[in-house]
């Protein structure tokens, strides 16, 4: 069976267009894929902060990256700072990683369905971020993510430029699906 072009197609590449920008039915349409993402009794923990390249808040997210990926994220149309509320009305909000990586996900394949790119990164300050965007005692920061338009893979540095066109490697589902018992693969090599 094939796997969906949207999933299939997928990368996180860094090379992005330094020019692009993303119209705001453009950000709207990510940010409502994320919003419909499946979550623990519907509670929604997702939260994002969003800096436009040039604007005040793409420079704050972009200062708490670490150095590495401040090389690349620069050219980046957005950078968004995923946070997960680990509480509401109710009190705790279990499973908040999960809301939060599903909603990711609904966005990345949105921006892919959009002709877009997207890198995320845990490579970044997540106290530095916290402060400086004030988020509250329980919302903590999980992921920058990268989002704007393929760009040209020579702004890159050569170890980057080699990344970008490197094939997709994934574990095979024997090393990662099992049945009856750990290390029991369920379906065989593929």
């Amino acid at each position: 069976m094939e796997l969906h072009p949207l999933i299939a197609n997928r990368r996180s590449p860094r090379a992005f267009d330094p020019d692009a920008a993303l119209a705001p039915d453009v950000l709207e349409a990510l940010f409502e894929a994320a919003r419909w993402a499946a979550s623990h009794g519907n509670t929604q923990p997702a939260r994002f902060v969003v800096g436009l390249r040039g604007d005040d808040t793409f420079q704050r997210v972009f200062d708490v990256l670490r150095p590495g990926n401040q090389t690349w994220a620069v050219r980046a149309s957005a950078l968004v700072l995923a946070a997960r509320a680990t509480t509401d009305d109710r009190g705790p909000i279990p499973n908040t990683e999960f809301g939060l990586g599903l909603a990711v996900q609904n966005l990345v394949l949105q921006a892919e369905h959009l002709g877009l790119i997207t890198h995320q990164m845990g490579g970044f300050d997540h106290d530095a971020a916290a402060r400086a965007f004030g988020l509250p005692a329980d919302v903590v920061p999980v992921v920058v993510v990268a989002v704007g338009v393929p760009g040209d893979v020579g702004l890159l540095p050569p170890d980057l430029q080699a990344r970008e066109h490197a094939p997709r490697v994934r574990k095979p589902l024997s090393e990662t699906v099992f049945t009856g018992a750990w290390g029991n693969p369920l379906l065989p090599e593929s």
